[in-house]
């Protein structure tokens, strides 16, 4: 009975480790954003930006698997700094597009120097980095994640 007690330690929990290391995460990349101008989440929108542009608000949300209701606040932010823009398609007017502007290509420039600065942070080398993030997978959806 004693081992099965065990379980219901906070320590013992998965969702409690795995809540505390995002949180602790986010709160890591904080500082290292800061001189780019960006949220964590904002710098996971330019992420998905800078692989695919442009990109509609509903697969730019699938990219980061999150609602549209919650990315298109930080859409709005990001084109009020300049970093991207809103346009109809030339294709299709009904099409909302997301670019990626001059300005948020040259930032993804200075973007280069984050994930490095991270593995610093956390005393990992990308080999390491990539075997967490493998081990992390089968909590994350299925989406392939970097630093």
């Amino acid at each position: 009975m004693a081992e099965k007690d065990e379980y219901l330690k906070l320590d013992a929990q998965l969702c409690f480790a795995l809540v505390t290391a995002a949180r602790n995460v986010v709160a890591l990349y904080r500082p290292i954003l800061e001189p780019l101008g960006l949220t964590h989440p904002q710098y996971l929108v330019m992420l998905s930006l800078w692989e695919q542009s442009p990109r509609t608000l509903g697969e730019l949300a699938d990219s980061l698997a999150l609602e549209s209701a919650t990315v298109s606040p930080l859409v709005k932010r990001l084109e009020a700094q300049g970093l991207v823009l809103r346009q109809r398609s030339a294709t299709d007017e009904r099409r909302l597009e997301i670019i990626v502007t001059s300005e948020g290509q040259a930032l993804r420039e200075r973007a280069l120097d984050v994930p490095p600065a991270v593995m610093s942070a956390v005393h990992m080398n990308v080999d390491e980095v990539r075997e967490l993030r493998e081990a992390l997978r089968p909590f994350a959806g299925g989406h392939d994640r970097v630093l």
